[in-house]
């Protein structure tokens, strides 16, 4: 299947902008190329209550962004994608919105500090300390834990330790189009590993380099969780893959991995879709189909979970 015309004009205009792959540039400058993409994604919808906070982890405190909508079924804490090392609260804002109303849940969003100034495990940490703060604060409410990306990776982590601790209990992991190994020999690593979209394996060398720098702790579960060596009794998932990903491949088998092991999983494939489709709402109208079903899902997961 071609790619959606959306992003073949997105596609288009980011190229005669000319701006450089991230993989060339520092973190800082990456950073600053990412925060500057805001703009086009523009505002999402009103929420009844969206307020920054802190919350506290085993080192310091870290920031967050908590959406409420007037009635709150249960809590998504989200976990940003950006390879670990670029994005945050605002490149997500509009996404945890409407994901906010369609599920009908309060959505934390976790500014976990970021590589490679913060190396593996520190972001992942940040994130599990954060889901059993936001757990702490209200045990009777159904938790989801989900990210995008890089972001999917920790939420897929957590899920693992929220399973091996035996605390919290996850209503729901949702993990969209996320890092789960470091084999970069798959078939859509061959296929869509270049430059023609916005994420290639230069990008994910650069990524892998600034998380675990030491190349032997990349086959540690906790960073690749597709190779923990159970994956029963873990939360129903939904898992979200897109065609021109060179991710595609390690999400569909985490899918199966999950499945294999009887964990409830709701897949969904978007064939003609490029990476960070989910979180470029307003660009692609399908990114905000997309936020939208999961919320739904999510509500409804939410519902039933409920003691």
């Amino acid at each position: 299947m071609p790619l959606h015309p959306q992003v073949v004009e997105f596609l288009k205009i980011s190229a005669e902008a000319g701006q450089p792959r991230l993989y060339t540039l520092t973190p800082e400058q990456a950073r600053a190329q990412v925060d500057a993409a805001n703009e086009f994604i523009g505002p999402g919808p009103e929420v009844a209550d969206v307020s920054d906070i802190t919350i506290p982890v085993r080192d310091g405190r870290i920031a967050a962004r908590r959406y409420a909508p007037e009635r709150s079924l249960g809590t998504i804490v989200w976990l940003h994608g950006g390879g670990w090392v670029v994005a945050g609260l605002d490149s997500h804002d509009a996404m945890c919105r409407i994901l906010a109303n369609a599920a009908d849940c309060t959505v934390v969003s976790v500014d976990y500090r970021l590589a490679p100034e913060h190396t593996f495990p520190g972001p992942l940490d940040d994130c599990w300390d954060a889901l059993k703060w936001v757990a702490e604060q209200d045990p009777d409410t159904p938790l989801v834990v989900g990210g995008d990306s890089a972001g999917g990776n920790l939420a897929a982590v957590c899920a693992l330790r929220a399973r091996d601790h035996g605390t919290p209990r996850l209503a729901l992991q949702v993990l969209v189009y996320p890092v789960t190994d470091h084999d970069m020999t798959t078939a859509s690593y061959v296929e869509h590993g270049g430059e023609e979209t916005l994420l290639g394996k230069k990008e994910m060398e650069w990524f892998w380099d600034h998380y675990v720098p030491d190349v032997a702790e990349r086959d540690n579960p906790e960073a690749c969780p597709l190779r923990a060596p159970d994956h029963s009794n873990l939360a129903p998932a939904i898992v979200i893959t897109d065609g021109y990903d060179p991710l595609r491949d390690e999400g569909l088998a985490y899918a199966e991995r999950l499945r294999g092991a009887g964990v409830p999983v709701t897949a969904y494939h978007y064939e003609d879709m490029l990476h960070a489709f989910f979180s470029f709402v307003n660009i692609f109208e399908t990114g905000n189909e997309a936020v939208e079903k999961v919320g739904r899902d999510i509500r409804a997961a939410v519902a039933a979970s409920a003691p």
